[in-house]
């Protein structure tokens, strides 16, 4: 199978961080230095810069659009994440890309756990981002354990490392590409998209899933024990603890002196990043899934959307802006999914 689609040419750049694989959709206008805006799009959680091909492909001639994948993802170089510096282990090694590259300012697209990458690099280094797209992002506060101003509740039990389904996880080690109940394929039906019936390439999107590197240092990442439910939280190596919200605070986009615009694209169906996620331990155990749950008064579902809004409100009026597209009876993929509404805020984006 084809992964690298035609019109997207791919290579590696070595950083004094890392080796890091990049796709590159040039601009046609100028195939040897783009002439427009450069877009770089950075992924989210089992994923890579695959799942991005499509858009990149559908952006205009005069756009330069760059993939880059993480650590532990996709070709890039498998290296340990250091859980307790929060994102900033990957928001360091996409800016180490974009020196090497010499693209100065650019406009970010993190999808996912990518959004709040990116969120993390407009913290610190403001001199290489024009413009932030958040798509489905990860909470400013993190990712469980949450109320919605981000107190945290219960120790942040139930978050990082020891959430993740251990039968996926055996399905990634394993390069399962069937469609077992835990497998890649049934997790991207069920929960990247709302109607994986209506998009094309599924199997590269699953190949995609697969270049996930597994393991105490990646993903999932470590645990710890704790005698409040369900028994376990945030450990400190690893993607997952990356986003437990003792390691993981971005709300000071608040504060920074010269605010980017904020384009804001979700799915109203997203099943991974919502008010009451179902990856979200909480939330199942409120649904009965995870016995034991102590009620909503101790642990409640995050509202994850709700504390995204509130961060971006206090953003907007602290003298920046931004703009919130929900697409309905859409998933946590809506570049995939709304290919051509995607396209159009994001040009109406960059082009300010």
């Amino acid at each position: 199978m084809q992964s690298v689609l035609d019109g997207i040419e791919e290579f590696d750049v070595a950083t004094p961080r890392l080796r890091a694989h990049v796709l590159d959709r040039r601009s046609l206008d100028r195939p040897g230095e783009s002439g427009g805006p450069t877009v770089v799009l950075i992924h989210g959680n089992v994923s890579s810069s695959l799942f991005f091909q499509p858009l990149m492909l559908a952006l205009p001639p005069d756009v330069r659009a760059l993939a880059i994948d993480l650590r532990g993802f996709g070709g890039s170089e498998t290296l340990p994440v250091d859980a307790t510096r929060g994102l900033r282990d990957f928001s360091d090694d996409v800016a180490s890309v974009l020196d090497e590259l010499g693209t100065g300012a650019v406009h970010l697209v993190g999808w996912s756990m990518g959004a709040g990458v990116a969120l993390q690099l407009l913290l610190d280094r403001r001199d290489l981002v024009w413009t932030v797209t958040l798509e489905s992002p990860v909470s400013p506060y993190g990712f469980g354990g949450t109320a919605l101003d981000g107190t945290i509740l219960n120790g942040a039990a139930g978050s990082g490392g020891g959430g993740a389904n251990p039968d996926f996880v055996r399905a990634l080690e394993e390069q399962d590409r069937g469609e077992g109940p835990a497998s890649p394929r049934t997790v991207y039906r069920t929960a990247y998209v709302a109607h994986p019936e209506g998009i094309p390439s599924e199997d590269l999107w699953v190949e995609s899933m697969l270049t996930t590197r597994t393991g105490l240092d990646n993903y999932p990442g470590d645990s710890t024990t704790t005698d409040a439910w369900p028994g376990f939280g945030p450990g400190t190596r690893g993607v997952l603890n990356t986003m437990t919200p003792d390691h993981l605070d971005l709300t000071g986009i608040v504060d920074i002196a010269d605010k980017p615009p904020i384009l804001w694209i979700r799915g109203e169906a997203d099943a991974i990043v919502s008010d009451a996620s179902f990856f979200d331990l909480n939330t199942l155990g409120a649904a009965g899934i995870v016995p034991g749950w102590p009620g909503a008064e101790v642990a409640p579902s995050q509202p994850m959307v709700s504390q995204t809004r509130a961060v971006l409100d206090r953003y907007a009026a602290a003298a920046g802006s931004y703009r919130e597209l929900a697409l309905p009876d859409t998933g946590h993929a809506p570049h995939l999914e709304r290919q051509a509404e995607f396209v159009e805020a994001l040009v109406a984006h960059v082009r300010g």
